[in-house]
């Protein structure tokens, strides 16, 4: 009973860690990345379609992306659905292939990369003190019910509370080396 709490407890507590890297990937730093484009929605045909499934996005060098879409007309929604967005960059555009180039962070935009950084650390903390929360309710459940015994309760509920700090543990460790990739110059 409790093991399969602790499991499920613990595959929703990856399930947050897995969100913030998520995340995390795409908020710019000073260096290309593909992550930072490849889940940016363009309207392809009348659908919202990932750029990833609508071209090939590579980093040929550290402050460049180049994006070759798989269907050349393709490329005029690309080149919409990049300004459109809230990464503050313009495409170059070919005729084949679109160029990105990522202008050096200011201090001041570093700065404010580092609060939204901790910002979305603390809702990941958050989300993984809700499914603590949650398992623990569900851990006094099973002992109201007499389903386990009160010293049961107990181990489940350090075992739990190991579960929980060592995944914010976690969290924070990946939030601080997001923190020094941004303030990298």
């Amino acid at each position: 009973m409790i093991k399969e709490a602790l499991t499920d407890a613990e595959d929703r507590m990856k399930g947050a860690i897995h969100s913030i890297e998520d995340d995390f990937s795409r908020i710019r730093t000073g260096r290309a990345s593909p992550a930072l484009v490849e889940k940016l929605s363009v309207d392809y045909y009348g659908s919202p379609t990932p750029l990833q499934q609508l071209a090939s996005i590579g980093a040929p060098e550290p402050r460049s992306l180049l994006i070759k879409p798989f269907d050349a007309s393709a490329l005029k929604n690309i080149e919409k659905a990049i300004l459109a967005s809230d990464l503050g960059l313009t495409p170059n555009n070919d005729g084949k292939n679109i160029r990105l180039n990522i202008p050096a962070l200011t201090q001041e935009r570093r700065r404010d990369l580092v609060k939204v950084v901790h910002h979305r650390t603390e809702q990941g903390r958050i989300a993984i003190r809700n499914i603590r929360r949650d398992v623990l309710r569900d851990i006094h459940e099973f002992e109201k019910e007499k389903m386990i015994s009160k010293d049961d309760m107990e181990r489940g509920e350090d075992e739990l509370q190991k579960l929980t700090d060592r995944y914010i543990e976690e969290m924070n460790r990946h939030s601080e080396q997001k923190e020094k990739e941004i303030m990298e110059i």
